[in-house]
Parts: C-alpha cells; structure tokens; sequence
C-alpha cells in the first residue's frame, strides 16, 4: 500500500451517499495508513492501534453522518488527529499516563526512530515473502531456526537427523537463497 493519497473527500461523500463498495476501497486504504501512524511515530502496538483507529473512526463517521464535517478535503489530517488523541485517551487509561497528555511529547517517537521502524516493518514483509518463495522443507527448516535462534548444529543435526556438515550446508543455501530474494524485492 504504497499510495501517497492525502484527499480522501471522496470518502466522505460515499459515506454520506451510503456508496458501500467505495467506501470500504477507501476505508481499508485509510485505516491501514492510520494504524501504520499509530505504529510508526508514537511506537502503539498492533492491537493498540486497530482498537484506536477503529474507535477513532467510528468518532468520525458519526461527525461525517451530522453532516458537521466542513472540508472534506482535510478528512486524513482530521483522521490522523483523531486517531492520536483517541490513543493518548487509550494509554491514559491503560495507567500509563498520570499527567496532562501535553505532558508526554517524550512519548512520540522521533523521526529518525520513526524512519528505523518504517524500515524494520518492511523488511519484516520482505522477509516474510521471501520464506513464502521457498519450498516448504527449506522454510521449515530455515524457520527453525529463527525460533530457536540459539540453537547448535549439533542440536540441529539430531532435530533434522542429517550431519552437522548437512546442517551447515543447507542453512547457508537457504540464507543465500534469502539474501538474494531481500535485495531483489528491496529494490523495487
């Protein structure tokens, strides 16, 4: 979703219309970028930023059906501060706040932090549709070893019931194999 569209009027008038297919097109569109925001610059969780986004939106919707959403053109800014403040409310009531929200600007990530996991989430993904390219043995064993990253080759050797050398071998074809696949897809 590498769509850099900021005007989403066209949302508001398919709510407003009851255009259901547009709107979901549009919807799924926005709240993924509104969740990645949250995630992004002020470091929410998956889940924290899907029950905020969510409620963010449904605040929203009820402005766009009164009819007291004045420029349409404005909506993603208007959706992102909404989204931000239903978050604070969020962890301020999770106890993680005891002072004014004007008191944590500590608690926004900074933007080079924020660049690190924008750049972490897509390597994430990359790395997560290179292991979809593999065979299935190669991903099982590969996998392995991610979730057992401290793991011998002697432990790997009886899990597998190949050698060691077997075991070495194939970690580093697979790795490779990998390695080639991320620089490929980063690249595009």
């Amino acid at each position: 979703m590498n769509n850099s569209r900021v005007d989403y009027s066209e949302l508001v008038h398919a709510l407003q219309e009851n255009k259901q297919g547009k709107a979901n097109e549009l919807l799924e569109e926005l709240l993924y970028r509104l969740k990645d925001y949250l995630q992004v610059v002020l470091n929410a969780t998956e889940r924290e930023a899907e029950e905020c986004t969510q409620q963010a939106f449904l605040d929203v919707f009820e402005q766009i059906k009164k009819d007291n959403i004045r420029e349409e053109k404005y909506i993603f800014s208007y959706m992102i501060r909404a989204c931000r403040h239903e978050y604070f409310r969020h962890s301020k009531e999770q106890h993680r706040f005891n002072n004014p929200m004007e008191d944590h600007q500590e608690h926004l990530v900074d933007p080079a932090e924020q660049f690190t996991n924008l750049m972490d989430k897509d390597r994430q993904e990359i790395l997560e549709a290179c292991l979809d390219e593999l065979r299935e043995s190669s991903r099982k064993f590969i996998e392995y070893f991610i979730d057992e990253p401290d793991t011998t080759t002697k432990e790997a050797s009886a899990h597998f019931d190949i050698s060691g050398a077997n075991v070495r071998t194939k970690k580093s074809r697979i790795l490779n194999r990998l390695h080639h696949c991320f620089k490929r897809k980063w690249r595009q």
